[in-house]
């Protein structure tokens, strides 16, 4: 294999990978912009939404209805996660850092469930379509292609249901200005709950997917929701075109960095870019704050 063909698989491979982790990055947008909760599970709900599709399967329901099955299981789950674990503390109007912690904990309780109902096994699934497809100088398996396809067709979906439906603007104004929300009698605290089955269901669709190019396992949720998370951080947690933009520069470099260097630099590229983005966005309170001062006193 040549060069550059080598180059271009990697392209096409990143590609694909972005676009799973699009969703997940989407997912943390919508949370966070309408409950200002960083929904540090979401990659829990990726890894119910594969491990639920597998047992389905198992007991002999059909593929094509063991995929709606269950997202709408986990949607129903995450929703009552919020209801019971969040939505008290956001109406006792807990800051940020208390919300974070209790995503936290949710975290570690869904992986501790899902380790407790599926063991430390790996699960596969079977491919949307088997075989394999050329594009140009690349050979990409039909799966990357319902990937992108579904991908897309999710993001167009997102689009018109945010411009163009009542839910969707609901979800927008609770978003943009939440006392100006409920003197227009949307319910905010309920729109959180919509929001976080959204996230889930995105979560659980990517880990979906993903699942026949990968083995999924009870804690494969962590480094799916820690890429997702940094595409959503490249767009400050609040734009969605930029969100997908970075989740997909995510797969390419990634895909790179496996093709090129040893592969345990695979999973380290997205912590570089994380803290890469982290100490950049800090820059200017660093300067205007803690070196500014430092520089005052100098003078």
């Amino acid at each position: 294999m040549s060069l550059e063909q080598r180059l271009i698989q990697l392209l096409a491979t990143g590609i694909s990978n972005g676009a799973i982790y699009a969703l997940l990055g989407l997912g943390l947008v919508v949370v966070y912009s309408t409950t200002r909760i960083v929904n540090v599970a979401i990659g829990e709900f990726a890894t119910f939404g594969a491990l639920i599709t597998v047992s389905l399967l198992a007991a002999g329901v059909p593929f094509p209805v063991a995929i709606p099955a269950a997202l709408a299981a986990v949607m129903v789950l995450a929703a009552g996660v919020y209801r019971v674990a969040l939505q008290p503390a956001r109406q006792k109007s807990a800051g940020g850092l208390t919300l974070l912690i209790i995503s936290i904990a949710l975290h570690l309780a869904l992986k501790g469930v899902a380790l407790i109902l599926w063991g430390t096994r790996s699960y596969t699934l079977p491919a949307f379509t088997p075989g394999t497809v050329r594009i140009s100088l690349a050979v990409l398996q039909k799966q990357h292609l319902w990937i992108l396809g579904l991908a897309a067709l999710v993001m167009l979906a997102l689009w018109l249901g945010f411009n163009y439906t009542v839910r969707g603007r609901a979800l927008r104004a609770s978003a943009v200005n939440p006392v100006g929300a409920r003197l227009m009698g949307i319910p905010v605290m309920a729109m959180g709950g919509a929001a976080f089955a959204l996230s889930a269901g995105l979560a659980a669709l990517s880990g979906v997917m993903i699942t026949p190019l990968s083995l999924a396992t009870y804690d494969m949720g962590f480094m799916l929701g820690l890429k997702g998370f940094v595409g959503a951080v490249l767009a400050g947690l609040h734009n969605y075109p930029v969100t997908v933009l970075g989740c997909l520069f995510l797969g390419v470099v990634e895909a790179m960095a496996a093709g090129l260097l040893p592969s345990g630099y695979r999973d380290a590229v997205a912590f570089i870019m994380l803290i890469a983005v982290l100490l950049w966005r800090a820059l200017p309170a660093l300067r205007h704050g803690v070196l500014y001062s430092e520089e005052a006193v100098r003078e």
